[in-house]
């Protein structure tokens, strides 16, 4: 049963805090769910590339992601209709702690937010390991904080026994009137490999498809799924709204822009893509990884995040393709590189080995991966230069997370002064010349339309 204008199937998963095993459990939700028939839209909360990539994987629809601190509610709410085109069931995968988001202290960016601009009902996830009674508090404590917040049931992860479980679920549905409405137990055969930027993104996972229904058969005789799925099916409409993203464009441009998605290019939000496409770009795809050069004809590059330091030997040692990209640049291609992106189009790359590769050199400078984290979060961005994104003055919404630091000349030039979103203090960012823009800050073009604009008039007149 596909939804009708006025009937809005969805479902929110969200954890205690981090670590609790929501993306776990949304991810063997979706696969029972698909399983019975449902077509499943999924979405994440926060900006996000790789849970992302493993709701696809099971629903066989690209995700969306939705944040709050990043866009306005009306575009939360106008992404989220758009995305649901075709599907019976919405399943959103939460950020954190349900309460969590923008360190400025303010709800912006949490799941607990987006909850409320969706009107979604929430499934909470906890970790049953080391309590029992406790449980119910730390439930009655989720409830009242926002009593806005829709708490429709709670599943325990990790728990151990028919005892443990029955001792929590006492706690918890004698205390705060709140469903318990089933349980993941322990199993160190379902954990799905991560490494420094979160899971292994499910490109490069064949063995996770295996992982993914032994999840869902786990949760289909521990969880009442037809409970589940009546939550999911028991708000009506959504909110209202204005359009304002994905609207009638008066101006468009026909530029053909090829895309580098491979291992070590495939952060991308999907509706950045669609929204290229709805202003008349031509998308075509490539691998800076496996093929020799970038396709012909085209007026931009568009080199988006990922793990090149995984790959960083592979490519650089694949000279055609840098050369292809050299020839391009040369020829007036129009080349935008976001995090990893921007690290490939410099001239070095020191690895976690430090070992040092050579890549494209179209930027001057390097980048080092390093032992911990350089930086992770929302950032405001202040356009200081005129560049092919936006103009000097603008102002917009991003997000940063990288473990690598960028060593460059004194006389490099920066687009942008980016600062925290809880700190006042600035920091260059976004090395620029004519025609090339690498940045560490991750953009949803979504946060300002005039952004896309932008960039593809500059394409235009370059």
């Amino acid at each position: 049963m596909k939804y009708t204008s006025s009937h809005y199937p969805r479902l929110l998963i969200a954890g205690t805090h981090s670590g609790v095993g929501k993306t776990t459990i949304s991810l063997g939700l979706m696969s029972v769910v698909k399983d019975r028939g449902y077509e499943v839209q999924g979405f994440k909360v926060g900006p996000d590339y790789i849970d992302p990539s493993h709701h696809m994987a099971i629903t066989g629809r690209p995700s969306r992601n939705l944040d709050s601190w990043l866009m306005s509610r009306d575009v939360c709410l106008e992404l989220f209709e758009r995305a649901l085109m075709g599907s019976d069931m919405a399943v959103i995968e939460g950020v954190m702690g349900l309460y969590d988001g923008c360190l400025d202290g303010t709800e912006f960016g949490s799941t607990a937010h987006l909850a409320r601009i969706l009107d979604v009902p929430v499934i909470l996830v906890m970790d049953a390991k080391g309590m029992s009674r406790s449980a119910g508090a730390i439930v009655l404590g989720y409830k009242h904080f926002d009593s806005n917040v829709k708490i429709a049931g709670v599943i325990l992860n990790r728990v151990r026994s028919e005892r443990h479980y029955t001792s929590i679920k006492k706690s918890i549905e004698g205390n705060c009137n709140i469903p318990v409405l089933g349980y993941l137990p322990f199993d160190d055969k379902i954990i799905l490999p991560e490494r420094h930027l979160g899971l292994v993104p499910s490109i490069e996972q064949e063995l996770s498809k295996a992982v993914y229904q032994k999840i869902g058969k786990l949760l289909s005789a521990t969880v009442d799924i037809d409970t589940v799925i009546d939550i999911a099916f028991s708000p009506d409409s959504l909110p209202a709204f204005e359009k304002s993203v994905f609207c009638e464009v008066n101006e468009r441009f026909h530029p053909r822009i090829a895309v580098a998605v491979d291992e070590a290019f495939n952060f991308y939000y999907q509706d950045n893509l669609d929204l290229l496409e709805l202003h008349g770009a031509q998308l075509t795809y490539f691998s800076p990884l496996y093929d020799k050069y970038v396709p012909a004809d085209i007026e931009g590059l568009y080199i988006g995040g990922g793990f090149p330091e995984l790959h960083a030997a592979s490519l650089a040692s694949n000279t055609t393709m840098m050369e292809s990209i050299r020839k391009a640049h040369k020829n007036g291609v129009v080349i935008y590189g976001e995090c990893g992106g921007m690290m490939y189009l410099l001239e070095q790359m020191v690895d976690f080995k430090k070992k040092t590769h050579g890549m494209c050199g179209i930027l001057k400078g390097t980048t080092k991966m390093e032992n911990k984290r350089q930086g992770l979060g929302y950032i405001t961005v202040q356009a200081v230069k005129d560049n092919l994104l936006c103009k000097k003055g603008d102002r917009f919404k991003a997000h940063e997370f990288h473990w690598s630091s960028l060593h460059v000349p004194d006389d490099a030039r920066f687009a942008y002064a980016i600062s925290k979103c809880d700190d006042n203090k600035s920091r260059p960012d976004g090395l620029f010349t004519d025609r090339v823009l690498g940045s560490y800050a991750h953009v949803h073009f979504a946060t300002d339309p005039e952004l896309i604009k932008h960039f593809l008039r500059f394409m235009g007149s370059a």
